[in-house]
């Protein structure tokens, strides 16, 4: 009966770990961050690029966006 628990969470841990991955890879940005928001139009800071590769929007439009995802 342990043996059935055991294949169980195994199979749970690699499905979790496949949707992660997926998850992630969807995800990834694509290609070089912009240096303007494309949402208001304001600078990103350089940081922000350095730190986020591929952000398109500075941090209060991209909170707002993840605010209105929930």
């Amino acid at each position: 009966m342990t043996k059935l628990f055991d294949l169980a969470q195994d199979r749970e841990q690699r499905f979790r770990d496949e949707a992660l991955a997926r998850q992630a890879a969807a995800s990834r940005a694509l290609g070089p961050s912009l240096s303007h928001c494309d949402d208001c139009g304001d600078e990103i800071p350089p940081l922000r690029r350095e730190k986020v590769p591929g952000c398109t929007r500075c941090v209060p439009c991209q909170s707002a966006r993840e605010q209105l995802r929930r």
